[in-house]
């Protein structure tokens, strides 16, 4: 039986079918998808926080209504991707108290600070479009809840990504005060946008097991290659200059060179000592703990409810 099970995991991935809920899948499969699955939810739980600062204070009624609507779009698919995780037995309310205690991570590009109004635009230009470039191969991913989840999650990250150079594009035509704001917000946010694709292909340890099984379709550097290509003719059309004095195009491979990440940076802000770590998962313990009280109250309800239909 084992052996079949096996040999029908294997058939489904060399055809490249999707994988399902029902189906037997490896342990190690099953622990690769939870840990992937989950850390997308708390990246889109905990990227509310730098945007959601921002809602009080922008400077429009429009601009409000935009950015509640992508910081409500945020918790949505942190939603769907619980929801995908449970489908492998995971339990949502460990995942969480795995991420507030430290033993889970999230995105590293959200423990930065969102010190202007420009920071809002630059979060849905480069992030938005670093997380596309990312996610859209995922479309295909092998677990089918997951490349579901995805497509839903691709084209409103889409239209997140065109609201903020949309923001960038009218605070260029603006004053000198604002086009310098919008190149600050590019200089401090860069870097760590090609941070969001992960180490380098030579230092990270799950990348060939993860395209083996066909959950990923391209690697990290493949992925950050893509996305400055596609990022450095935006940049000369919005007029700002990106912080790269390596940057430029490469005719023979036909991409553009860039300059190193600095990866010792990534690995402090990963390992939890960025400029808002602390801030940022605080926020998310006090929220959980303050919203006990709503899902006792749910359980109850539902304990209640079924109790009258049976």
């Amino acid at each position: 039986m084992t052996a079949m099970v096996e040999e029908h995991f294997e058939h489904t991935l060399e055809k490249d079918q999707r994988i399902e809920p029902r189906d037997w899948v490896p342990e190690g499969y099953r622990k690769t998808m939870i840990r992937m699955m989950a850390q997308h939810a708390h990246s889109e739980i905990i990227g509310m926080q730098p945007e959601g600062n921002w809602i009080t204070r922008a400077p429009s009624l429009r601009r409000k209504a935009i950015l509640l609507a992508k910081v409500q779009d945020e918790a949505g698919h942190g939603l769907y991707l619980y929801s995908a995780t449970e489908t492998l037995g995971a339990d949502r309310t460990d995942l969480t108290e795995r991420l507030i205690d430290g033993k889970q991570k999230y995105s590293s590009i959200f423990n930065y600070p969102t010190l202007t109004f420009a920071d809002v635009g630059v979060i849905g230009w480069l992030v938005d479009g670093a997380a596309i470039c990312n996610q859209v191969p995922l479309c295909r991913s092998s677990y089918g809840p997951y490349a579901r989840a995805m497509i839903r999650i691709c084209k409103e990250e889409s239209f997140h990504q065109r609201q903020g150079y949309e923001l960038l594009m009218t605070m260029m035509k603006g004053t000198q005060a604002q086009r310098d704001m919008v190149q600050d917000a590019v200089n401090r946010w860069w870097w760590p946008s090609l941070m969001m694709f992960g180490p380098p292909d030579t230092d990270s340890p799950n990348t060939a097991q993860s395209m083996a099984w066909r959950i990923k379709r391209h690697t990290n550097d493949e992925l950050r290659q893509r996305f400055v290509d596609m990022t450095v003719p935006q940049a000369d059309i919005l007029g700002v200059t990106l912080p790269d004095p390596d940057l430029r195009w490469n005719a023979e491979r036909g991409h553009y060179d860039f300059g190193e990440v600095d990866w010792a940076e990534f690995k402090q802000v990963v390992s939890g000592n960025g400029p808002c770590n602390a801030q940022r998962v605080e926020h998310r313990r006090r929220a959980h703990e303050d919203g006990a009280w709503v899902r006792e109250a749910a359980a109850a309800h539902a304990a209640k409810r079924q109790g009258s239909i049976a």
